[in-house]
């Protein structure tokens, strides 16, 4: 994930989604978004066996 552009992301889903992000939160929602994406790629990069199924209940 390390080519991901998390602020041209924004821009793009800015434009995308017709919202307006204040310049105030625009570096606030940047980061936000760098994080969710370095979260996101730990949990791509955790393999799974093919057999593996959801559990059809979560039960803590």
């Amino acid at each position: 994930m390390s080519d991901f552009d998390a602020a041209a992301h924004v821009a793009h889903m800015e434009t995308v989604m017709a919202l307006t992000i204040d310049e105030a939160w625009l570096p606030s929602v940047v980061a936000n978004m760098a994080a969710t994406a370095r979260a996101a790629a730990l949990v791509m990069a955790f393999e799974l066996d093919d057999h593996v199924e959801p559990a059809p209940v979560f039960e803590p």
